[in-house]
């Protein structure tokens, strides 16, 4: 069982103050495209996010929206809600403003975790990505200590945690496209994720 987290707060400064999650690729809003991939893997969605009432007509009941313990310390503060409140014991965590998840990339990685680890984070051309990364429930604990010191940064997540990288060829050997760590975060981002999809269509089509 898997629980999928996707933090949905934080500014879009760099796409006008206009939400992230709410942009339309193939005629879906971003976060409805999340929900419906990460269910094909995950027995639960959650939403973490400082503006709940947005979502509430947006997604089905089935899908627990819920906001953070302490608003405004960014990511992790969402990652310690999310993960205090999931029901199982691994959660996928990604951010909002990511068109290109990957449950065969989650799956590998969860395969990874049953070793005992508390996460398995991607490491890509030398690049740690904390966001859509496999994580232990009980990471939770971790957070709200780095919280309560008052470092928010993701990447202070190595810290303290039993955690190991999940690279490239591991993805590549399975058959997996590592654009799953993609991220929008301006509007050339969107436009180029845009494409992106276009391309893909025309391959399979």
């Amino acid at each position: 069982m898997l629980s999928g987290i996707i933090l949905a707060g934080g500014d879009s400064l760099r796409m006008g103050g206009e939400n992230k999650s709410l942009l339309i690729l193939e005629k879906e809003a971003l976060i409805l495209r999340q929900i419906r991939i990460m269910r094909e893997l995950c027995n639960e969605v959650i939403i973490v996010t400082n503006t709940p009432k947005l979502f509430l007509r947006l997604v089905d009941t089935s899908v627990r929206i819920i906001t953070d313990y302490i608003p405004g310390k960014g990511p992790l503060s969402g990652m310690h809600a999310g993960l205090t409140l999931s029901r199982n014991q691994s959660a996928w965590v990604v951010g909002c403003d990511m068109p290109f998840l990957s449950p065969a990339a989650a799956e590998l990685m969860l395969r990874k975790k049953k070793r005992g680890l508390d996460a398995i984070i991607p490491w890509l051309q030398g690049v740690m990505h904390p966001l859509h990364a496999i994580y232990d429930r009980d990471c939770a604990g971790h957070i709200w200590t780095l919280l309560k010191h008052q470092d928010t940064e993701l990447s202070s997540l190595r810290k303290g945690l039993l955690w190991q990288e999940a690279v490239e060829s591991e993805f590549q050997s399975d058959g997996i496209d590592c654009s799953f760590v993609t991220t929008i975060k301006t509007r050339d981002d969107y436009f180029l994720a845009q494409q992106h999809l276009e391309k893909t269509k025309v391959r399979s089509g």
